[in-house]
């Protein structure tokens, strides 16, 4: 399936998401970021999946595919079309319901920085480089992009980001704070595995309910809703939460089985 631009494969309890363009630095094209919906439901179809890594195969992306602006911007229409894909494939990462993490080596540039920052967390190899770079092309960013970045680095850093379009490195985004691990190239991978795996020794409802609870209050949410009661209330009537005791008080690793 190598021919294949985007695709995830199970890696044991990981759903590996993998941008496989690398001829073309895995730009994304109109027909991936349409494809991005359907793979995120199929992930989250699957209760084996305990985390999923996002990566590119190579670098990670250099970002949307600007020899198809032609094309997709061509009419209004079009247009509508094209930035309704993808904020909807970008929001379906976002929406994963289990956590993710972005693999990031190489370049991570406009679209493909897009693409890092829908995820939870992001792990990044020392020679990786990151921009957001509409104002170099006349174009604006989207507002569900620039509330991902004003969540993550702030309203000042997000605006040099977007006012200049500079490339920074990967010493500094994880100085602001855009990207949560710096390790050397050849270690950035087995890293960013050995977290996710660790996940998955972790309880499902804790692991979704932390998710939920997070972007409720990144959303503006202040207090307790019925839904977030509703995440803590099952977690204390799940099995896994017996399980948890029960392994607590007989010192052994807990077998957790709830999604």
């Amino acid at each position: 399936m190598t021919d294949t631009p985007i695709r995830w494969f199970r890696d044991g309890r990981l759903a590996r998401l993998r941008l496989q363009r690398p001829a073309r630095h895995n730009a994304i094209s109109a027909a991936m970021w349409r494809a991005l919906p359907e793979l995120c439901r199929e992930i989250d179809a699957d209760p084996e999946v305990a985390a999923v890594i996002v990566e590119g195969q190579g670098v990670f992306s250099a970002g949307a595919d600007i020899t198809e602006f032609g094309t997709v911007f061509a009419d209004a229409d079009s247009t509508a079309a094209y930035n309704a894909a993808v904020r909807a494939g970008l929001a379906a990462v976002e929406s994963l319901d289990r956590p993710s993490v972005a693999l990031v080596r190489g370049l991570c540039v406009g679209g493909g920085c897009g693409l890092a920052l829908a995820c939870d967390l992001r792990f990044a190899g020392d020679t990786a480089r990151f921009g957001i770079t509409p104002a170099r092309l006349g174009l604006a960013y989207g507002f569900a992009d620039t509330r991902r970045l004003v969540a993550t680095v702030g309203p000042a850093r997000a605006k040099d980001m977007l006012f200049s379009g500079r490339l920074i490195d990967a010493a500094e985004a994880l100085a602001i704070g855009l990207v949560d691990r710096v390790l050397p190239d050849d270690a950035v991978d087995s890293a960013a595995l050995d977290y996710a795996k660790a996940l998955a020794e972790r309880a499902p409802l804790s692991l979704r309910a932390a998710k939920r609870m997070i972007e409720a209050i990144m959303a503006g949410t202040d207090s307790d809703t019925a839904e977030t009661a509703a995440l803590s209330d099952a977690a204390y009537r799940s099995a896994d939460f017996r399980e948890g005791q029960a392994a607590f008080t007989e010192r052994r690793p807990p077998r957790f089985q709830g999604r």
